[in-house]
């Protein structure tokens, strides 16, 4: 007998596809009913693009509230209400149509003002932001992933830019008799920032790093720039609009995101004062650039880095703040998706491990139904393309807790072990949809307990 969930495989492939889209939009606009439009009383942020949402989710949020407001967000690493946050914990960018309606009427219960949205491709395809309002988009960059799920670059890119014709195409809300005025703001620095920024809507910023303005020579933009950056040993500084930032965070990905909040910010009206503040507070992201303290006189950070450009820029950043010393190793731990993810990139970041790293450690990451060992072959043929020897300073370990631990054996004074693929995350989703209890920094301390004794 057929199980119930390749029956429902079954079905799903042989359903047309205008139907399913039709069933996925119906079910949208039915829990937006459902849950009384609670977008309507929120002013509504969504961020998309393929690196920084993450973290720049978090760091609106922190912009907001450090001006007064209540806050609500979702993205990738966390769920927040008002004073409340949590661990995202579903494996899932943006929540399922219900769920992500039910948060949103959360938020209004609790008080909320804003509601920020880390909105994915895939999320946008299956019409999860069908039913939500939105005021704000927030444009981070494009580069190649989920291609395949897309089938081409061209439908990923299509596929953001929805979001931004559906804030077009919608009419200003009214909050408390107060009309809520339109936003883009898009990394001007990003080749197809043009495309994103080419909508009808009242307002429009532009930001990046050096002369952005001469891009959009005719143009009406704001335009937030950052100049004379300096990548420090606890952080990083820079010059945007004549006001210096301190951060607290690493590496020039996170000079654009601290932009991307600062643009929002200005787009609400927030003073340059408190958006420096803001932004001067903020000492960790989980999952992003984390470190793991320790006693052993050897760095470890965990980050999300599960594509190849958000990987290199990981190593430039652990490059730019020279966080290992003369003569340190890096030792990567480190695996590839399954589930339907691009197999393409699965060669491709082995061979960054191994032209950045020293010792690469490949590990199981999110297999779902693929065979997690030959996720590791063939993550391990770019490692070895890249000049590393298995036995040497290349080993294939499955478990991932098996292989953090070796990591952490091989270390000494003066090394960074590096661990990336899942960040804050929760899970290892393996075979017939199952989830393995996981949080690779709980792993890490335990790890360290272990070796001390």
């Amino acid at each position: 007998m057929l199980d119930l969930r390749h029956m429902m495989g079954l079905i799903r492939k042989y359903t047309p596809e205008a139907v399913i889209a039709s069933y996925h939009k119906a079910m949208a606009i039915f829990a937006n009913i459902y849950y009384g439009r609670p977008s309507e009383k929120l002013i509504v942020i969504g961020v998309t693009g393929t690196n920084g949402k993450t973290t720049t989710v978090s760091l609106i949020a922190k912009v907001l509230e450090e001006a007064g407001f209540k806050v609500g967000a979702a993205s990738t690493a966390i769920f927040k209400i008002a004073d409340k946050e949590w661990l995202n914990d579903k494996k899932m960018t943006m929540l399922g149509r219900f769920a992500l309606q039910k948060l949103l009427s959360d938020m209004v219960n609790a008080g909320c003002q804003y509601a920020v949205i880390e909105t994915s491709s895939q999320g946008i395809e299956q019409f999860r932001h069908v039913g939500i309002h939105y005021d704000v988009c927030v444009f981070t960059n494009l580069t190649p992933e989920h291609i395949e799920a897309h089938k081409g670059f061209e439908n990923y890119k299509k596929a953001k830019l929805k979001l931004f014709k559906k804030l077009e195409g919608e009419r200003n809300k009214e909050i408390r008799n107060i009309e809520i005025n339109k936003a883009i703001i898009a990394n001007g620095n990003d080749i197809f920032a043009k495309e994103f920024l080419d909508f009808n809507v009242s307002q429009k910023i532009v930001y990046g790093i050096g002369d952005v303005k001469k891009q959009f020579p005719i143009s009406n933009f704001l335009f937030l720039a950052a100049q004379n950056i300096k990548y420090l040993t606890d952080g990083v500084s820079f010059d945007a609009n004549d006001i210096n930032y301190k951060l607290k965070l690493f590496g020039r990905f996170n000079v654009y995101n601290s932009l991307a909040a600062i643009a929002v910010g200005l787009s609400q009206s927030i003073p340059f004062e408190i958006l420096k503040a803001a932004l001067e507070h903020v000492s960790v992201m989980p999952g992003r650039m984390e470190f793991i303290e320790n006693d052993k006189n050897f760095k470890i950070i965990v980050d999300y880095a599960p594509e190849p450009e958000s990987m290199r820029q990981l190593f430039e950043t652990i490059k730019l703040h020279k966080l290992v010393v003369q003569g340190g190793k890096i030792i990567h731990v480190f695996g590839s998706c399954g589930g339907g993810r691009d197999t393409a990139r699965r060669p491709v970041l082995g061979q960054i491990s191994a032209e950045n790293g020293t010792i690469a450690i490949i590990t199981n990451e999110d297999p779902y139904d693929d065979e997690p060992g030959l996720i590791i072959d063939q993550v391990a043929q770019g490692a070895i393309s890249g000049g590393l020897v298995e036995g040497q300073n290349l080993f294939k370990i499955g478990d991932r807790r098996e292989a953090v631990r070796k990591a952490l054996s091989l270390a000494r004074p003066g090394d960074l072990v590096l661990l990336t693929g899942k960040g804050s995350e929760q899970a290892i989703c393996s075979v017939g949809g199952k989830k393995i209890p996981w949080d690779e920094r709980q792993v890490v301390r335990e790890e360290l307990k272990k070796l001390a004794t």
